[in-house]
């Protein structure tokens, strides 16, 4: 990201980019109306064919090199006209690497290649940002450099405090450890460290002091865990005026903005970030553990299992660059989970061994390492399935089946197995032998992981980039910033409509079942929300034109319009969304028409789960509702699903009757699986395809102790594709969900349904 800012700086004063397409490249589509062309061909995303559309729409007006009308203006036609080519250029795993089909390879430039790429293959756009840089510049500034800890040492002073910036699973605390003991600090003597936390703050500036007068090496860690601290550290520093030259200050944080200025300003920054891949970062592991350490355990299977441990901890570190697929929460495993799951299971192996005890502890020791150790860091539920669920593929008797012999992961071109006992050496060749890049299915997940993981951090460089933006200027319609804005803010003033009756509705409803309190809540929140959107709409455009000033908040909502992004205030009054403002809008518009039929005709045959503000109290209205009538105890009951044959509303309003218990709902998109429509159960994703509609799904409330379930996958259900947050936020409900295999394989690529698809 920061390498493309810079090119695109540099360029501007040399041949500048286009800003209308630049502004395009960043922001794409932002029409709040969806363009009447019909897409051509299923294979097409929809934002993808929406953004070409408007891509044509923009160079319509511009001419080419050669004089001639610009060539991207015909893209939609030939698109349309030559299916072969284009889906050919479609499916190819490096698309950015091949030519554009039709003669475009040759007619744009390097940057307009990018913009094509966008419409296409979101996902390759951060390879083909890249590429654009080397291209522009030099290979030299898409390279991570090196982390040289003798060099950082040369470069810092007794005055210039070392602050490493960390990344979820680095600690550069062993590599500082290792350097003072090549430099004569040892650790403990003349090197003194500690993890702050609550009441440490005193302790720390005793430390500074005493490392000050006696040159010792301070190491503070984790200072991003006393905030308010900080200020006390500023000052601490400044008044050291004449320290001893053998003093320094090593001081670890994860990113804050509550990090002193001051302090930043006088330091050196190190960004640290832990290995990337599988093979990288087993061989971090393995490099620190030596023979005498391996030979501290006598049982035969005690070599084996490290490096089956080895091979989990790096699974559970690489997952984590999948972001909510792989976990709802990215949390730092580290070093030290490894170094102590390890002499957990020297101490259980030693114990058998002694004892001449043939039995392993299988289950002794993936409650302790699955549970205690790891574990102790997992908050969310559904993340510990997933540990736990590696933990038992991965430790068992089954590891020793000469018979069977075990794999990690197994194809005709690729074996990842467990090395017999042997040396240290012949570990560290197994682990050379290990692709540099490996497939997402190593991990449990399916291909499409990639995709996922490459159009998330795209969208992520757009974000920032769009950021970095200069506030003065146009919009790519080549209008300035105040009347784009004013614009924006009229159309969706006039797509507003009038708030509810309440007080009417509640009179003709009268005495409310459970299902219409659902309603009348839903309709407090949204009149609620309209209202403040169209108050904040008017300030906006009387902001404008001069009437009132600009308050910080008004200039969040202009800012937010002018990019395309749901303003922060609105988004705090309706369901959580990653949608852009455009899709928002007509998300907005179809939430308000069921309220408006379910005001007026009474509850959905079928509920568009998706368009309600709390969809967990539908359900449990449902619940309720039941359980009056039939008498059963409320916490005794619960909520059943089943998928339907009905792949559209309608063939249900047609074809069933509404249930006297339960509902049908719609709305509903399978991520991390596919679904098999004619046996009605789960199946692996189709290539390129990451997010299925599901089928009507019927909701049956239930006494709990009368289901019984079997090939079924138990799948959570979450508001957005953020799924839950670290405070719990974001579950629905669990749905079950057929299927023929084992669900291991299902939890371990991070099948989930979710109700707003960005």
């Amino acid at each position: 990201m920061f390498s493309f800012q810079m090119c695109t700086k540099i360029l501007e004063g040399d041949v500048p980019l286009d800003p209308v397409f630049l502004d395009f490249f960043l922001k794409g589509n932002l029409s709040l109306e969806k363009e009447q062309r019909v897409r051509p061909y299923e294979w097409l995303p929809d934002k993808g064919w929406q953004d070409l559309i408007r891509l044509v729409e923009l160079a319509r007006g511009k001419v080419g090199p050669d004089g001639r009308p610009h060539a991207l203006a015909r893209l939609a036609d030939d698109v349309e006209s030559d299916e072969p080519a284009w889906r050919a250029f479609y499916e190819l795993e490096s698309p950015e690497e091949a030519g554009l089909p039709m003669g475009y390879a040759e007619a744009l430039s390097e940057f307009e290649k990018l913009l094509v790429l966008r419409c296409l293959r979101m996902d390759r756009v951060t390879v083909g940002i890249t590429r654009f840089v080397i291209s522009v510049m030099s290979e030299k500034y898409v390279q991570p450099p090196v982390l040289d800890y003798g060099m950082i040492y040369r470069q810092s002073r007794e005055t210039t405090p070392v602050v490493f910036v960390l990344s979820p699973g680095a600690d550069p605390a062993f590599d500082v450890f290792k350097l003072g003991e090549e430099m004569g600090f040892k650790p403990g003597a003349k090197l003194k460290y500690m993890a702050l936390g609550q009441g440490m703050g005193p302790k720390a500036v005793e430390f500074i002091e005493t490392g000050v007068q006696r040159g010792l090496w301070i190491m503070l860690q984790n200072c991003h865990l006393l905030p308010r601290w900080l200020k006390t550290l500023e000052k601490t520093l400044e008044r050291i005026h004449k320290p001893h030259p053998d003093f320094r200050l090593w001081l670890t944080t994860e990113p804050t903005d509550q990090f002193p200025l001051g302090v930043l300003q006088h330091s050196l920054k190190v960004v640290t970030e832990p290995p990337n891949g599988l093979k990288l970062n087993m061989r971090q592991s393995y490099s620190k553990i030596s023979e005498d350490a391996l030979d501290e355990c006598p049982h035969a299977a005690f070599r084996p299992l490290v490096y089956v441990l080895g091979f989990f901890h790096a699974v559970v570190q690489e997952r984590r660059k999948y972001g909510k697929l792989g976990w709802n929460v990215p949390y730092d495993f580290n070093e030290t989970d490894f170094r102590i799951s390890m002499a957990l299971i020297s101490t259980y192996l030693g114990k058998a061994h002694d004892n001449r005890d043939e039995y392993i502890p299988w289950g002794t020791l993936r409650y302790l390492i699955g549970e205690a150790m790891y574990g102790g860091r997992v908050s969310d539920s559904f993340d510990r399935r997933i540990l736990t669920t590696y933990l038992d593929e991965y430790l068992g008797d089954f590891l020793f089946d000469a018979f069977q012999p075990f794999h990690f992961y197994a194809t005709k071109d690729v074996e990842i197995g467990v090395p017999p006992t042997g040396p240290r050496d012949s570990y560290m060749k197994a682990i050379e032998g290990l692709p540099l890049v490996q497939s997402p299915e190593v991990f449990g997940l399916h291909a499409n992981a990639d995709i996922s993981y490459y159009t998330n951090a795209t969208k992520a460089i757009w974000a920032h980039l769009v950021d970095l933006q200069p506030r003065a200027g146009g919009a790519s319609t080549g209008v300035s910033r105040e009347d784009f804005i004013a614009g924006v803010a009229r159309d969706i003033q006039a797509k507003i409509p009038k708030p509810f009756d309440l007080p009417v509705i509640k009179k003709e409803i009268g005495i409310p079942s459970p299902t219409q309190v659902v309603l009348l809540q839903e309709l407090e929140h949204w009149n609620r929300s309209i209202t403040a959107m169209a108050s904040s709409l008017k300030d906006v455009q009387r902001a404008l034109i001069g009437e009132i000033g600009f308050s910080s908040a008004l200039e969040e909502i202009a800012t937010s319009l002018f990019n395309g992004k749901l303003p922060a205030m609105w988004a705090r009054l309706n369901p959580a969304t990653e949608k852009s403002l455009g899709s928002w809008m007509l998300w907005f518009q179809r939430r308000y028409v069921q309220y408006e039929q379910w005001v007026l005709h009474g509850e959905p045959k079928v509920m568009w789960l998706s368009g309600l503000h709390i969809p967990e109290t539908y359900l449990a209205a449902l619940v309720q509702a039941a359980c009056r009538d039939k008498g059963w105890p409320l916490d005794k009951s619960t909520l059943y699903t089943r998928v339907t044959r009905f792949t559209d509303e309608t063939q249900v309003e047609k074809q069933v009757e509404k249930p006297r218990y339960g509902c049908y709902v719609s709305g509903l998109h399978l991520e991390g699986a596919g679904w098999d429509t004619s046996r009605a159960m789960l199946k692996k994703q189709d290539p390129k395809v990451l997010v299925t509609e599901l089928p009507v799904l019927q909701i049956i409330p239930i006494e709990a102790n009368k289901l019984k379930l079997a090939n079924t996958f138990k799948a959570p259900v979450y508001v957005t594709q953020g799924r839950r947050s670290a405070m719990g936020v974001g579950l629905v409900f669990e749905a079950d969900l057929a299927t023929d295999q084992h669900p291991s394989l299902w939890t371990l690529q991070g099948v989930a349904l979710i109700l707003n698809v960005g």
